[in-house]
């Protein structure tokens, strides 16, 4: 950490008009984003502060413009990594309980510095993929994924975690009509609706970002989640070659 430059950042108050946040969510906002700035422990290649409060703060909060993630009181945000959308998500849904899933323990470790430095008392950390994460089965009101693969692996890792009504809101850039294919044939396996994709612009420059919202309307069938790695080998939405 570089304590001569904890005050170059940002101002976040374009942030604050936008969704409503307190001085005290403004303050917990711009201590994370310090931290991923200018902590060289900080799992993430985008350092300049003003590339993070963009890339990470603005664009993990453009998910409360989902009605599905806005409402959710049990949310989890799976492959984490550090705290992106999940931990600014949680300072802005203060009300709600956030799960950060992360196979990687050193990024656990940096998160867990990340919540106890914003004082954030809503979130947990779980140190575990996605697949094996068993108590998170069946619970969750919605799941949230920015960069963590093909849709229709999300949509493999989110189903079973998902309670009936409980919504997958995935993070995704320029739309892609593969992707999204093969994303609507694991979502009928696994018992969710697709949802139109969401334009969305998280700050002015932003080009080609979209939100994917899944609403679970069916049970997941019982052979969900497939072992640990299998999703990414065997996809759903893509038949064997």
């Amino acid at each position: 950490m570089r304590p001569d430059l904890h005050d170059d950042f940002p101002r976040l108050d374009p942030l604050a008009a936008r969704y409503g946040l307190s001085a005290a969510q403004l303050r917990a906002l711009g201590a994370y984003g310090r931290m991923l700035a200018f902590d060289e422990r900080a799992p993430t290649t985008v350092r300049s502060p003003q590339a993070v409060l963009r890339d990470h703060l603005a664009d993990a909060l453009v998910g409360l413009e989902v009605e599905e993630l806005a409402r959710a009181r049990l949310v989890a945000d799976l492959g984490s990594g550090p705290g992106v959308p999940g931990l600014p998500l949680a300072i802005a849904l203060p009300a709600a309980t956030f799960i950060l899933v992360e196979g990687n323990s050193r990024k656990c470790s940096f998160m867990r510095e990340a919540v106890a430095l914003v004082g954030a008392a809503n979130v947990e950390v779980v140190n575990a993929r996605a697949e094996a994460w068993v108590d998170g089965l069946g619970r969750m009101d919605a799941v949230t994924a920015r960069a963590l693969a093909p849709l229709d692996v999300v949509a493999e890792y989110a189903a079973p975690l998902l309670r009936l009504g409980g919504a997958l809101v995935a993070w995704r850039g320029q739309r892609d009509v593969l992707d999204e294919a093969d994303g609507a044939r694991a979502a009928e396996i696994l018992g969710l609706e697709v949802l139109p994709p969401r334009s969305v612009s998280p700050y002015p420059e932003a080009l080609h970002r979209h939100l994917h919202v899944m609403v679970k309307r069916e049970p997941t069938p019982a052979r969900f989640p497939r072992r640990e790695g299998v999703a990414r080998k065997r996809p759903l939405g893509r038949p064997p070659a």
